[in-house]
């Protein structure tokens, strides 16, 4: 199906996948209304990327409803290809595949792809070779070929997935501008819980078993949930950033089979715990 109601852009109802008898999920549900960005995380092998094929359609349901657009914009964790080509040419392989066959892109799509660029600042790379770019250049650039095919409803595989800091912070400004903008609805598998409170009006835990958590991210991305969803203890902590305070995941290594609810382990280390949920730039 894919028509959605009340302002929800996509929705999944009691969604179930299974391959033979191994139930990847089932009772799944979540509602994302236009506009918004939510995350989805879990531990590998949880069925994150199965569910973002579900999402995109590629991947069949066992039981349930899927409510989507016809058209989605994904940004795939790993691209191949497209080395030698300036970044302009790959945008443009998004308007391409939306053609009639025999039909080469026109002045139009071309203008369409400099304006995917445009959107998440990157007209600059236009002209460059994609291959001569650094991680995040990339993702950015494969963020405006999703744009390029104009649907409303991106998804991205681990868009962080091996940058480096810098990288990330590139990628993440980009994802933060469009949640601002509140132009596009996105969905987004992480390792990274921070990158989920930085980016996520809503949260979607993928728990072992049928234990499968949805809700707004700042209430739902809290200590204990995060400590049980990757087996060991984390911490939710305020940083203060220039004039904005900021809540980040500090993850507790080696304490794995220590007592995680213990708060006096960070402190002697001169962190201090958060003791409610941050505020972050405000969208208003």
């Amino acid at each position: 199906m894919h028509t959605t109601d009340h302002g929800i852009h996509v929705r999944m109802c009691k969604a179930e996948v299974r391959f033979g008898p191994r139930c990847i999920f089932r009772d799944l549900s979540f509602a994302v209304p236009r506009g918004e960005t939510m995350a989805i995380l879990g531990p590998n092998g949880r069925g994150k990327t199965t569910l973002l094929k579900a999402l995109l359609g590629s991947q069949r349901l066992t039981q349930g409803r899927r409510e989507a657009p016809r058209l989605i914009g994904y940004v795939p964790q790993h691209h191949h290809g497209g080395e030698n080509h300036r970044c302009i040419d790959v945008v443009l392989m998004a308007r391409a595949a939306l053609l009639p066959m025999f039909s080469v892109p026109s002045r139009h799509d071309h203008d369409l792809a400099l304006r995917a660029l445009d959107h998440v600042g990157a007209r600059h790379l236009a002209q460059q070779c994609f291959g001569s770019l650094s991680g995040g250049e990339r993702q950015i650039v494969l963020l405006a070929r999703a744009l390029a095919t104009g649907a409303e409803l991106l998804v991205l595989d681990e868009p962080a997935a091996a940058l480096d800091l810098a990288n990330q912070d590139l990628l993440l400004g980009v994802l933060f501008e469009l949640r601002r903008q509140r132009s596009h609805t996105v969905i987004f598998t992480t390792h990274h819980p921070q990158h989920a409170l930085y980016l996520a009006d809503k949260a979607l835990l993928m728990h072992e078993g049928d234990n499968v958590r949805f809700g707004m991210a700042s209430e739902l991305l809290s200590e204990s949930e995060l400590s049980q969803l990757y087996g060991m203890p984390l911490r939710r902590l305020q940083v203060q950033a220039g004039e904005y305070q900021q809540s980040t995941v500090f993850p507790l290594f080696g304490l794995r089979k220590q007592n995680c609810q213990c708060p006096h382990e960070i402190s002697r280390r001169g962190i201090t715990p958060a003791s409610s949920p941050g505020t972050q730039r405000s969208f208003q």
